[in-house]
């Protein structure tokens, strides 16, 4: 089973949305170029897990296959599952929702969110929609979303590398800095090798996406507060 979790806190609460979505402190957001046992089934391979609230919907996007073209195809022998709970208070959640979408050969998508259900082709822009109109599904090839400046990062990694013998870390596990090894940090990650423009390493590339638009009251059930985490499963 391949996983991918968000590690963000998204403040997209409050009174006129009604719903904030949150997820484990320990997990990653990001989980591209994996390595090479992974890397040989791409169809399963996640990329990123994106929520958002559209008024009253709550959107979910999974997206797979690294480096996706246009003859990328999702797997037919691998469950989709974005999975949710929620709360009324940050702890433990209750009310489970998990969205399940499988895919056959011709990439006829079928997709269940508790009592919804949406079957047909969902690679098309308006998606498919359940009989209640409560589920919305489209699945298919788009520009991968996620921003990255390799270039930054890879002289981030050589500046904490440098400064790993002096460090000192906190009770939480955390390294502290000196103020200007902390600034070279952050301005470095804000522009490319040669002191311009961050670059986008994915402004090329291509993924399968999976975006799932539920009614939010599908997913409210324990309160406001929604946790999001996804799974590709392979069918036994």
């Amino acid at each position: 089973m391949k996983k991918a979790t968000l590690h963000w806190v998204a403040a997209i609460a409050g009174a006129c949305l009604g719903i904030a979505v949150v997820a484990p402190r320990l997990a990653h957001s990001a989980d591209h170029l994996d390595g090479p046992e992974v890397k040989k089934d791409p169809a399963t391979d996640i990329n990123d897990v994106y929520t958002f609230t559209d008024g009253n919907n709550a959107v979910f996007v999974m997206t797979v296959f690294p480096a996706a073209s246009a003859t990328s195809k999702f797997s037919d022998k691998a469950a989709y599952v974005l999975h949710t709970a929620s709360a009324g208070t940050f702890g433990p959640t209750s009310n489970d929702l998990d969205v399940i979408c499988t895919f056959d050969a011709a990439q006829k998508a079928s997709c269940w969110a508790g009592d919804e259900y949406v079957t047909g082709d969902a690679s098309q822009a308006g998606g498919i929609t359940s009989a209640s109109g409560k589920m919305k599904v489209f699945a298919g090839l788009r520009s991968d979303p996620f921003f990255f400046n390799l270039e930054g990062f890879n002289q981030v990694v050589s500046t904490v590398t440098g400064a790993a013998g002096g460090l000192t870390f906190d009770d939480a596990g955390c390294p502290t800095l000196d103020q200007p090894t902390s600034d070279l940090i952050v301005n470095t990650l804000k522009q490319s090798a040669d002191g311009g423009a961050p670059q986008d390493f994915f402004k090329d590339l291509k993924t399968l996406a999976i975006v799932v638009s539920l009614d939010k009251s599908l997913v409210t059930k324990g309160g406001k507060l929604v946790t999001v985490w996804a799974s590709t499963n392979m069918k036994q």
